[in-house]
């Protein structure tokens, strides 16, 4: 069975671009991939964090997991930071990674900003660290929407540097997966920019906590335009075509189909029928991961079998491949 490995930063508040633009897939890769699905912590870091702050959003983030479907007893989720081969192998290919590589990385330059020269140095690495989440298990195939797909060429790069250097095909090159409708998913306020848990307006996204009267809301809330009509011109129009791509992977549906039903329609019958729509496929896992969130006891023990599994496979990748490079274990 191919390999799917994905994973997401615990830096709170899991909102609708989470849910559509990956962990939805996710819940359905789960019949046909032996899935990891990993809470970055490590990655985390790269910028400050609170402690405590990044222990509950780990756990926030492992309950959002289970409650939008993830079977933690056939797909393995687990905390990145326990599982010491991520660090392990990210260290042997940083030491063959080129700086010209790294270079060319844009997500550097637009988190560092003008303070560049103040950044850590794991912030400037994370790619590698990215490389390495992914090889240190063999992994096949990797979700990621269009701001990843950078780094999983430079994981590919990487990856057949490593098998040339060492004349073998040890590390298969992971192929990106792009799946679904509204994989990149828009803010409510602003449809030219990402939605984002780090924007201060709380009314630009749909968090997974939120209850529905707050969806609701919020979906009421949501900028359109002056234009009565509901048309799809993502180019002319952003914020309606954002959620015309938000009901439509709802629903299930083609944006060309929802746009149809609702053409003769004005905005409030629409964004009615949105708020609808949401608060029945969101309801219900809001009020699943509340009730997992009094229940840390629980979602650690998730963690620590996660961790048991993963460390099983990684262990095992880690001790070839520091054999291949040829550290000694006496």
């Amino acid at each position: 069975m191919n390999r799917v490995f994905s994973g997401v930063q615990p830096t709170g508040n899991l909102h609708l671009g989470n849910y559509l633009g990956a962990i939805k897939n996710w819940v359905t890769m789960q019949a046909e991939y032996d899935c990891l699905y990993c809470i970055v912590d490590l990655h985390a870091i790269t910028v400050p964090q609170d402690p405590k702050a990044l222990q509950a959003a780990t756990r926030e983030v492992t309950a959002g997991l289970i409650a939008a479907g993830i079977d933690a007893k056939s797909s393995t989720v687990f905390n990145q930071s326990q599982v010491r081969g991520h660090a392990g192998l990210a260290w042997i290919l940083n030491c063959m990674t080129p700086l010209g590589w790294l270079n060319r990385m844009t997500q550097f330059k637009e988190k560092a900003g003008k303070a560049r020269d103040q950044a850590a140095l794991g912030l400037y690495a994370y790619p590698v660290l990215m490389a390495a989440d992914i090889l240190l298990y063999k992994a096949t195939h990797v979700p990621v929407g269009e701001d990843q797909k950078q780094h999983l060429e430079l994981a590919r790069d990487i990856a057949g540097a490593f098998n040339r250097n060492y004349g073998m095909e040890y590390f298969p090159l992971p192929e990106p997966m792009i799946l679904g409708a509204a994989t990149r998913v828009m803010s409510l306020r602003d449809g030219t920019k990402k939605m984002s848990k780090s924007d201060p307006s709380d009314y630009s996204r749909i968090n997974l906590t939120d209850d529905a009267a707050t969806i609701a809301l919020k979906i009421k809330k949501a900028k359109t335009d002056s234009e009565p009509n509901v048309t799809y011109e993502p180019e002319r129009r952003p914020e309606v075509a954002n959620l015309i791509d938000i009901y439509a992977a709802l629903a299930g549906q083609s944006s060309e189909t929802v746009t149809s039903l609702y053409a003769s329609s004005g905005f409030s019958t629409f964004k009615g029928a949105l708020a609808d729509l949401a608060v029945e496929k969101l309801g219900p896992l809001a009020a699943d991961m509340r009730r997992l969130l009094q229940h840390p006891d629980y979602i650690d023990e998730v963690l620590r079998a996660g961790v048991e599994r993963a460390s099983h496979i990684a262990d095992r990748n880690l001790r070839e491949i520091e054999a291949i490079v040829g550290f000694l274990k006496p």
